[in-house]
């Protein structure tokens, strides 16, 4: 089994390039469950690309563990989503991860609008550690990204290294279109999150999402008016070891 301690760059360059190469993305999923199985877990955001893998992951293992970084700062319809998943998928096994600081104790720790003084920081008590605690006890997990997305996920393979989290990151969607995700949405008639026709093409916590003009960049909505682009979740495809 491929893990972060005993992979090689070339295992994972024939994994990706001949084992997987021109498989679709349930093969990828049946793929990492027959390795991985129980071993392997689905990090969820709940956005458009999450609720089409929570749909096809429940096709390939019913009782699936699904987890959800409960940042408490969700706005209400993504809380909905999640309530609707469970209603629709009984047998997963989704999971609302909260960090260890409630709101108030962070105020009273770090201040104010933290989020606003230090939105690296926030993410990272809010986010990154309650994950990094979390994926410790799973041998590798699954991802949503797609390459279009963004330039610093053009790269993304199937089968990733992960340095953030010293795991394997399955991503089965990597060639995925925008239009092809809502094409899925629709044709199965999906429960998703109703801030996407409201012009919230990428969410995240209500203090650090916004609307996004027509014809903007779909993450712009992400951070506005500052230079972070990323909670700090997807930083490590693919780098060598350190």
């Amino acid at each position: 089994m491929v893990t972060f301690q005993t992979v090689s760059e070339k295992e994972l360059q024939h994994l990706n390039n001949e084992v997987l190469k021109g498989k679709d993305t349930l093969d990828v999923l049946k793929w990492a469950y027959e390795t991985y199985g129980d071993q392997l877990v689905y990090s969820c955001s709940f956005g458009a690309e999450g609720v089409v893998l929570v749909d096809l992951i429940s096709k390939v293992k019913s009782d699936a563990t699904i987890l959800f970084l409960d940042t408490n700062f969700h706005f209400k319809e993504t809380y909905d989503l999640i309530e609707k998943a469970k209603q629709k998928y009984p047998k997963l096994n989704i999971q609302m991860i909260e960090p260890p600081l409630t709101v108030d104790q962070q105020q009273e720790e770090y201040g104010e609008k933290l989020w606003e003084r230090n939105p690296d920081r926030c993410c990272q008590l809010r986010k990154l550690e309650p994950l990094e605690k979390e994926l410790s006890k799973y041998t590798a997990w699954i991802s949503g990204l797609r390459r279009e997305q963004s330039p610093t996920r053009s790269n993304t393979q199937y089968v990733n290294i992960d340095q953030r989290f010293h795991s394997i990151k399955v991503c089965p969607l990597i060639h995925w279109k925008e239009e092809e995700v809502w094409m899925y949405i629709k044709l199965h008639n999906l429960p998703y999150n109703e801030l996407h026709d409201n012009n919230y093409p990428s969410i995240g916590c209500f203090h650090c999402t916004s609307q996004v003009a027509e014809g903007m960049d779909p993450r712009s909505g992400r951070w506005a008016n500052s230079a972070k682009t990323e909670c700090g979740l997807h930083l490590s495809e693919n780098k060598g070891r350190e």
